[in-house]
């Protein structure tokens, strides 16, 4: 039993030590990519946007539009820098909520469609990054150890 454990779960997970900085370095260029020319062209676009939240039933429209843009555009430039990773993660999380409440609560018919929406994913890996931080290769990582040179920030 101990040698199907070491074969199965030991060596991989020896494995994967070393490449745990990979895993929020990845979360963070895909979606602060994604995020950012998602913020980008809302801004670029707001009239339209802001009808569109209007549609939805989102409240104060002309408000909330412009800011939620932000929040995408500078959200999505400082995961791509690991910077601020969890207080921006956090912000996207809940714009996936009020997303997934507002624009495509009526298609869900079941758990399926819930989490086979792009929001819900994305949800999913800004929980996970504004629980787990930015890694070690961020400037969150490197602003700790600045500021708390005894830190072993994540």
């Amino acid at each position: 039993m101990r040698a199907l454990y070491k074969l199965l779960l030991g060596w991989p997970e020896r494995i994967a030590q070393y490449l745990l900085p990979l895993g929020p370095l990845l979360a963070r260029i895909v979606t602060g990519w994604v995020f950012l020319w998602s913020g980008w062209g809302k801004l670029n676009n707001l009239p339209q946007m802001i009808e569109n939240f209007t549609s939805w039933g989102i409240p104060f429209p002309h408000i909330l539009t412009p800011f939620v843009s932000g929040v995408e555009f500078f959200g999505g430039i400082f995961l791509l820098l690991g910077l601020f990773t969890r207080i921006s993660a956090g912000a996207l999380a809940v714009t996936m909520i009020v997303a997934i409440k507002s624009a495509k609560w009526d298609d869900v018919d079941s758990l399926e469609t819930l989490l086979g929406f792009d929001e819900s994913e994305y949800f999913a890996l800004f929980t996970w990054l504004a629980i787990a931080g930015a890694g070690k290769l961020s400037l969150d990582h490197l602003l700790a150890r600045w500021i708390d040179p005894s830190s072993q920030a994540k």
